[in-house]
Order: C-alpha cells, then sequence, then structure tokens
C-alpha cells in the first residue's frame, strides 16, 4: 500500500506546486515502508506534500523526512578512548594479563601500560 500511496502522492504533489519531484530512493521508500504511521494516510499525505515542498531534487530523499532520521537508532560510535581501552584489555586477555607480554605487543613500556590500566580501571576486569 505505501509505495502506491506514495507515487499518488508524490504527483499529486509535484503537479501542484509545479516542482520536478518524481522519485523517491528505493532507502528512503523501504524507511517508509517500515515506519508506523501513526496518523495513517493523512500524516503519509502530510509528509509527502511538505516533502516535495522542501526538496532542492527531483528525488525525495530520508532527509526530506525528519521523522525518518529520529526514527531509526543509531549505534553509538565508541569514543577513540574506549576503542584504546578495549583493544588494550583484549590484548591483556590474550596474554593472559601478562604486563610485560602484552607491552610488547602493544609497542609501549611496561611502566606505560600500568598507568594506563589503573588510570582506566581496567584491573577490575582481570579475571
Amino acid at each position: 500500500d505505501i509505495p502506491l500511496l506514495v507515487e499518488h502522492f508524490l504527483k499529486k504533489y509535484s503537479q501542484e506546486t509545479a516542482k520536478h519531484v518524481d522519485h523517491v530512493s528505493k532507502n528512503t521508500l523501504t524507511q517508509l515502508k517500515r515506519y508506523p504511521w501513526p496518523g495513517n494516510v493523512r500524516e503519509l499525505e502530510n509528509a509527502i506534500e511538505r516533502a516535495v515542498v522542501l526538496s532542492k531534487s527531483r528525488t525525495l530523499r530520508s532527509g526530506d523526512f525528519s521523522f525518518l532520521s529520529t526514527s531509526i537508532p543509531r549505534k553509538k560510535t565508541p569514543s577513540l578512548r574506549e576503542v584504546g581501552q578495549a583493544y588494550i584489555l583484549e590484548v591483556l586477555e590474550m596474554c593472559d594479563w601478562n604486563i610485560t607480554h602484552a607491552a610488547k605487543i602493544l609497542g609501549i613500556n611496561r611502566v606505560t601500560l600500568h598507568k594506563k590500566i589503573d588510570r582506566s580501571g581496567l584491573r577490575t576486569l582481570k579475571k
């Protein structure tokens, strides 16, 4: 139903606004199909109308629908510090917490590794 309704409303509002928006990207159409549409068909129609009016291209994309960018949960990207700590922990576990061996693999001296372990609280994760 959604693809047919999208096509219908796209034609309708492209003609009414004299804008040449004639396509919805495949990814955007997939997102529109997955969206729950709490306001039903009227909400879809309003969304298409708004997107057509505001669009600067012939193809509607996810960015033309503000609710799509908030409806899909984004995976949190870990910080550089978190990635570094995870890597140190992985190496420590691989070396059975042998600090000398782990430091050699990490390319740092033992004292630096001890400081990093203490500063980040990794010692509490030692099994």
